[in-house]
């Protein structure tokens, strides 16, 4: 992959430097909080090479895979580091009104992904080195009384005691306010002497402090900085310039703190416990059947984003209990499920270029990484997705009987199996090798009897139309097509749009229309109308699909100025009116109106541009522009 070509062209097409407010990636994705949302050109980021899928849910998340860190380097180096993300906070006219259009999901699985998410390398890595030490320990490979262990097994725990200060810290980068004076704020919640006077019966103001503990705690933070954000944005803009600098960090410390002390920290800590509770609750009343139904929607869940609305609840629970009952325990039946369902896949199919992905994804996923193996295999085929959530089902049925616990927030997967090992348990990490061992086989096996390459299925409709075609008439085995609107050809190269002028999306004509309509260029069926009107794909007779693009960057005019008259499904001729646009609104709002027609099937039939190299003519729809033939034809 060439990964400054890459963040070259995600950046372009999520609307540009100036639009990113904030910038993260997790394993897999890179995480974009935008100003404008309707600036992504989600069409042209799902066809940049190297981008596996990209979702809109509460932020703009381009799935990248096993890649994304280099790609997010480059970005960075192209933003002009870290600097340009920190000055792309402030607020505009534009970034309000767009962010009053989205939906209150959206802003808070937005808040809660951005809150949550930076914590995961901390906590997994002291984490796992805390399980690996348990292990040493049962092992009898070190002594658990020896001060080596205890020192390793505190280094070890830090992130987790010191929780409310990452979060603290992941908030108020968030909220776009002085990380360290909120760090500061919740800091003083910790300090040993607050502490000790807490632990004592300490008043504040003639009112009583609850004795509370806030190691380990995460919702006192979050409420603190909502409040300490608020705070140092109103000082901010009623203080006078010359005390600024330490007038709004004094006043916004002196408010917050002891509101949090009596008010807000006890609150969190209430929130905390209750969150814990209602899913304990929820686990002691239907027991295995919530671990197995939650591992079998895991797919659906991780391909929109929504798993990481239980991180709160998982990194809640560890942290008090110091166990983890139901998402995790779920979420290794279905990694592992992934993993066998695209090892089948990789055996089953004849497709070079899918069991290359297959191999790869299923590595992945084995090792707990699920998201190349769901948008690259799971969801292209219902059969895939199918045997993964039975397999998922199956195995997370096991591990809910057994009651299998986690005690480390990481991703489960073969690497990560130690954060299983208990003390107190020394069965939980043979159950969850079990379940492991269950969900890899129950999916593989279904795919291996039941399983059909999609492409050998493909491939055997295309030969039998073929030896139709070749009996009853030999002519139609080139194809002519006509072009799509009346207006002046041009070669695509000279287009100004690098996806359609490099040929990457296949070969094809362009035509400066003179009429806003689009003909269809030859008999087929409409396969998608896209939902902001500026394009159409078409599925030819013979199967060969063509993608129609009317003007550069047109998808951010929302489906203004475009009127679909076809949808989905319709049947249509040559020549039949599929869209009708207005060409002079188009220009006057300042994009290019050059229409393009891609032979988007490249794969399977060969395309001649007819006549070759010619530019500049004037064509209508009853011309021909272009021959397509299939490839393998007599």
């Amino acid at each position: 992959m060439d990964y400054k070509l890459t963040a070259s062209e995600v950046l372009k097409h999520v609307g540009g430097k100036d639009n990113i407010s904030q910038l993260e990636h997790c394993s897999t994705r890179l995480r974009f909080s935008l100003h404008d949302y309707s600036k992504v050109d989600v069409d042209h980021l799902q066809r940049v090479p190297g981008v596996i899928a990209v979702k809109m849910i509460g932020q703009c998340q381009v799935v990248i895979g096993n890649d994304v860190v280099e790609v997010y380097d480059e970005i960075i180096e192209l933003l002009g580091g870290m600097g340009h993300l920190s000055g792309a906070g402030a607020s505009t006219s534009t970034s309000s009104s767009t962010s009053s259009k989205k939906n209150i999901g959206s802003v808070l699985l937005d808040f809660i992904t951005s809150i949550f998410s930076p914590l995961i390398p901390a906590i997994a890595g002291g984490g796992i080195l805390k399980s690996v030490l348990l292990l040493l320990g049962l092992m009898k490979w070190m002594d658990p009384s020896g001060q080596t262990y205890q020192l390793l097994f505190q280094i070890g725990d830090a992130p987790l005691y010191y929780i409310p200060l990452l979060v603290a810290v992941t908030t108020a980068k968030k909220l776009k306010v002085n990380q360290l004076v909120a760090l500061s704020a919740v800091g003083a919640l910790m300090l040993p002497k607050v502490t000790a006077m807490i632990t004592e019966g300490a008043m504040l103001f003639g009112f009583p402090i609850k004795n509370i503990s806030y190691a380990y705690q995460v919702f006192p933070a979050i409420l603190t900085i909502l409040l300490y954000a608020q705070l140092e944005k109103l000082f901010t803009r009623i203080s006078p310039k010359a005390i600024r600098i330490f007038f709004v960090p004094m006043m916004s410390l002196v408010i917050t703190v002891p509101i949090s002390l009596l008010l807000l920290g006890p609150l969190g800590y209430t929130l905390g416990e209750g969150f814990s509770s209602v899913i304990v609750m929820l686990f002691s009343k239907v027991g295995w059947v919530a671990t197995a139904l939650l591992a079998a929607v895991l797919p659906f869940m991780v391909s929109v984003g929504m798993h990481k609305a239980l991180l709160p609840y998982a990194i809640t629970s560890v942290t008090t209990t110091g166990k983890e009952l139901l998402y995790l325990p779920a979420s290794l039946a279905h990694n592992i499920a992934e993993s066998g369902a695209c090892f089948a896949v990789a055996i089953r199919t004849r497709d070079k270029e899918l069991r290359s992905t297959a191999i790869s994804a299923g590595i992945s996923a084995l090792f707990g990484i699920t998201e190349p193996a769901l948008y690259g295999v799971t969801l292209q085929n219902k059969k895939v997705l199918g045997s993964v959530m039975i397999g998922s089902l199956i195995g997370g049925a096991f591990i809910g009987i057994v009651g299998v616990e986690v005690y480390v927030l990481v991703g489960p997967g073969l690497a990560s199996m130690s954060m299983f090992v208990s003390e107190s348990l020394p069965q939980n990490i043979i159950n969850a090798f079990i379940g492991l061992i269950i969900s890899f086989v129950a999916p593989f096996i279904i795919l291996l009897i039941f399983g059909k390459d999609r492409k050998d299925k493909n491939q055997n409709q295309q030969m039998a139309t073929n030896t139709v075609q070749q009996k009853t008439q030999k002519s139609q085995e080139v194809q002519e097509i006509k072009s799509p609107v009346i207006g002046q050809q041009i070669l695509i190269a000279d287009v100004n749009d690098e996806v359609f002028s490099s040929k990457a999306m296949g070969e094809g004509v362009a035509i400066i229309p003179s009429k806003g309509e689009l003909y269809a260029p030859v008999d087929g069926q409409i396969a998608v109308v896209y939902n902001r009107s500026h394009a159409i794909a078409m599925k030819m007779e013979n199967g060969c699909e063509l993608l129609f693009h009317v003007g550069i960057d047109t998808v951010r005019l929302q489906g203004k100025y475009f009127e679909p008259v076809v949808k989905a499904g319709d049947m249509v001729k040559a020549g039949d009116l599929l869209l009708k646009f207005e060409i002079d609104k188009i220009i006057e709002a300042g994009y290019d109106p050059v229409t393009i027609m891609v032979v988007s099937s490249k794969d399977d039939y060969d395309a001649q541009v007819e006549p070759l190299h010619l530019s500049k003519r004037e064509v209508g729809n009853t011309d021909t522009v272009m021959t397509i033939t299939t490839k393998g034809g007599e």
